[in-house]
Formats: C-alpha cells, structure tokens, sequence
C-alpha cells in the first residue's frame, strides 16, 4: 500500500470510530432536560471510557434550539436542551494520531420543520460531493457557491462563512492567521488537489450547513470528502 493510501486508510478508519462514537451518543446520552455543557462533559467522559479519545482537535460543539444558529468561533450561553429542540454535536476526535471530524443533527421531538431540514443535511452533503468528484480540481471557492446553491434550492439559508476545511495527522497543517487556504471558503482559489507543505495530498471535511432562519433554528453534517 502507498504511503497516499495508508493517509486515506488511516482517516478513513478515526472516521469509522467516530460513527461508532456517535452512535453510542445519540443511543445513550442526547436527551431534553439536560443542559449543554453537561452532555458535553458526558460526551467527553464517553469518548474517553469507552474509545480512548484523549484529544480533540478542536472544541467539542454541542448546542440546541437558537444555539444551533451561532458560529462556531461563538460560545453562546449555556442552556438545557428541550424537549422540541433541535441539537447539533461537533466533534473533532483524535483516533491514534489521525483527526476526524464529525458532525450531526438531532431532532428531539416531532416538530415537522425541524425534521425537513434535518433530513435534507445527508442528501444536500452526498450531492455536493457527487459535483466535487466530478470535477476535483475545482477550488475552495467554487465548491462553497455549489454547497450554498444547494442549500438555497433545497429552501434554506446556508448557515456559514466556510463548507468545510483540511484534515489529516495530528496536528494537522496550519497557516498562522490564514482563514482562507485551507477553508472551502469564498476567496479560496486555490485547486482542492493542492498538496500541502508535506508534500502529500491533501484530504478536505465537507460541512453543509442549513438554516431555517425564519424559525430560529439551524443543523449541519459534515464528515470527509476526499478518501473512502
């Protein structure tokens, strides 16, 4: 196997732990009358216990009703979750030296509107990848207008300034100050098949981001676009 496919095996497999993970949050933890920072912690403890997960490799993003509308960089106050509300969780765990990232969106009760956008997240995120894989050379830039027209054609707003960012060994590759290069982001000109300062190839998270904006409420899904 190539050092390449090794990189892509090896992200493919923290992202599979990660399903594994999540799977158990939502059977064991995602529940109303908690607050967030409680289930954060218990999503933590989870991790830890049963995964191994000592290291994050950027905050954990566990927010409900009008949180889910805050940006990431944002740190909205503390709430209990309810038992109508919608409820994102963002995780960015480090399996055996290799990030994943993952997110979901959860539906605690039988609101339909709540249920539309959360049931458009997977199909919008499988579509938008279908239109990279068709053109992998497309740049930052251009996959964020193709993830933003889907979002306004499937009736939401797109809820934030990126769609998505690099991924890779822990610590991945950063550039001090730089918002734009390695973000699928408006200014990013970049081809996505640029290798990065290693020399190896670089492998990209999709994040579609939806929100309902009249009704106060957003949800996201994002996982790898570039290795399977």
């Amino acid at each position: 196997m190539s050092v390449e496919a090794q990189r892509a095996a090896s992200l493919v497999d923290a992202e599979k732990k990660a399903l594994e993970l999540f799977k158990e949050i939502e059977k064991d933890l995602i529940r109303p009358g908690i607050r967030e920072k409680e289930l954060n912690d218990q999503i933590h403890a989870l991790g830890e216990s049963r995964h191994g997960v000592r290291t994050h490799w950027h905050k954990r993003v566990i927010r409900s009703g009008p949180n889910t509308l805050a940006p990431f960089e944002d740190n909205p106050p503390d709430r209990v979750i309810e038992e109508d509300d919608m409820l994102v969780v963002d995780l960015g765990p480090v399996f055996e030296e290799w990030e994943a990232d993952f997110g979901r969106t959860y539906v605690l009760g039988n609101d339909p509107h709540k249920k539309k956008l959360r049931d458009a997240l997977e199909p919008i995120w499988h579509e938008v990848k279908q239109k990279y894989q068709a053109n992998p050379d497309m740049t930052g830039e251009e996959l964020y207008e193709i993830s933003s027209q889907a979002a306004r054609e499937a009736g939401f707003d797109f809820g934030a300034p990126i769609a998505g960012h690099i991924v890779g060994n822990f610590p991945h590759e950063r550039i001090p100050r730089d918002k734009i290069s390695l973000y699928i982001t408006p200014g990013n000109n970049e081809s996505l098949n640029t290798v990065g300062k290693d020399g190896n190839k670089r492998h990209w998270i999709l994040e579609i981001h939806l929100r309902d904006t009249a009704r106060g409420f957003g949800g996201f899904f994002e996982q790898i676009l570039t290795a399977e």
